[in-house]
């Protein structure tokens, strides 16, 4: 009796790369895109860098 495990769904984190399970990476939904983070280190230094992106006030 040979069971094979379901096969998991990865994707890579958008900051580090390292590749993360669907169900345990960070997902915030933009208008345009969906990005993945390994954790919250990675988002914060994600959300660091869009908030420090020239010109993005004038966008608003």
């Amino acid at each position: 009796m040979d069971k094979q495990l379901p096969e998991i769904e990865l994707v890579s984190c958008d900051i580090c790369l390292k590749e993360v399970p669907v169900s345990e990476a960070t997902t915030p939904e933009a208008v345009d895109y969906v990005a993945h983070f390994c954790g919250l280190e990675c988002y914060a230094k994600w959300r660091q860098g869009s908030e420090s992106q020239p010109g993005e006030e004038a966008k608003k």
